[in-house]
């Protein structure tokens, strides 16, 4: 269903991107000097700028330092000094920000005194000055970037939001099972002890307090009489048929599943933390769902394996959770503030990283994140987005299915 679900997207994607696309193709050949396809390459692997016969050979270099530029320089094809060279690079990138990186001569190169940080998509602007003469070039060296016009983002349901200050919950992962709620359990017998002419009732049929159960004959006045229903809810047990003596014994037990117990086990490292009236969201595994309630109770013995139990008392009126299962739990022990956080559904990978699509206008563009805690719907964000940035919460996978259609490289 998935796949069926990308396809439709990259099908609508492609259309609108077709359909507006000329116009921007446009403006974009007249804004870069030279296209990234028809790059030029140098003896070193960068980009090769030349002007009248004087070239700048440009590189993000990584090899075990953090990203920064290098560069060498030619006239004619041969190797000039760079002690000869003035150069100086401006990176451009969305948003507004700049990165002035000037260059020092080391051995026979130019090496930027900036780092070049994440993401390397920007414009870049080179002056050189050699031998009295200046040389300039633009060009656009953009990754993880797209363009979408607002028809489009529209029609594909993608939404955005501001990143920002977040109140996290602090919270403890826990382990348990569902039980029936024993104070909605009633054990059915007779009321005068006799043998029991007709049952009404078998292991699985729901009742309603006051049905008819069983036909009972007193063994003391021989008179019949019909022992009811207590309370509604289905018949869990029975021992009990035509023919028999009833012997004080319990015949029928009738459980009302409308409410059900969550027990919770606590280990030593959490039971300092845990306490009465904390909120729990509980998670049954199935379809992703998740029930939340509040601790009603904790147990005051110690089970064989040193936990205590924490019970959660819970609404099941649609009969959803059944006991005996088991489910993991999120119990809520506290709450912080962070100065900047992003909702986890908007988490992408790109490469090596864990990146958010910003968006600046029309444009999108990978934000590599350095991640902090993360509770419930938040992951707190350390570096890598600028405090009120807008960045795509709904549907980013879309960013990134274009992104990767694209073919946006790590080239530089």
């Amino acid at each position: 269903m998935n796949s069926i679900k990308m396809f439709v997207v990259t099908l609508l994607l492609a259309s609108w991107l077709t359909a507006c696309g000329d116009n921007q193709q446009t403006a974009d050949s007249d804004a870069v000097i030279q296209a990234p396809d028809e790059m030029a390459e140098g003896p070193h692997g960068g980009r090769l700028l030349t002007d009248n016969g004087f070239s700048v050979e440009l590189a993000i270099h990584e090899a075990g330092v953090p990203p920064e530029y290098r560069a060498w320089v030619y006239q004619d094809g041969v190797a000039v000094s760079p002690q000869a060279v003035d150069l100086r690079v401006t990176l451009s990138r969305l948003g507004g920000a700049e990165d002035d990186i000037g260059f020092t001569a080391q051995d026979e190169m130019l090496r930027g005194d900036t780092t070049v940080y994440e993401p390397h998509s920007f414009s870049v602007n080179v002056q050189a000055s050699y031998q009295g003469q200046s040389h300039q070039w633009s060009y656009d060296s953009f990754e993880g970037h797209t363009h979408i016009e607002p028809e489009a983002r529209a029609a594909l349901g993608i939404a955005t939001e501001q990143a920002g200050p977040v109140t996290m919950a602090e919270q403890i992962t826990v382990y348990g099972h569902v039980r029936t709620n024993t104070d909605q359990v009633a054990h059915v017998g007779a009321r005068f002890d006799g043998e029991i002419e007709q049952v009404h009732a078998g292991i699985g049929d729901h009742v309603d307090a006051g049905q008819p159960l069983l036909e009972v004959e007193s063994n003391e006045s021989l008179n019949r009489y019909t022992v009811t229903a207590p309370i509604s809810g289905l018949v869990t047990q029975r021992d009990a048929n035509a023919g028999e003596q009833t012997n004080g014994r319990d015949l029928l037990v009738i459980t009302d599943l409308s409410s059900v117990w969550v027990d919770l086990a606590i280990f030593p490292d959490n039971r300092a933390d845990v306490r009465v009236g904390m909120a729990v969201t509980i998670h049954t595994g199935e379809a992703a769902a998740t029930v939340a309630g509040t601790i009603a109770m904790i147990l005051p013995q110690v089970q064989s394996n040193q936990a205590v139990t924490a019970r959660v008392v819970l609404d099941n009126s649609d009969r959803q959770l059944i006991p005996g299962t088991w489910v993991s739990a999120d119990i809520r022990t506290g709450e912080f503030e962070v100065p900047l956080a992003v909702r986890r559904e908007a988490l992408q990978s790109f490469r090596d990283f864990t990146v958010v699509y910003a968006q600046f206008g029309n444009d999108y563009e990978v934000r590599m994140l350095d991640l902090g805690r993360q509770s419930g719907d938040w992951a707190e964000v350390l570096g890598g987005l600028a405090p009120g940035t807008r960045y795509v919460t709904e549907n980013s996978y879309i960013i990134k299915a274009d992104v990767e259609k694209s073919g946006a490289s790590h080239d530089h």
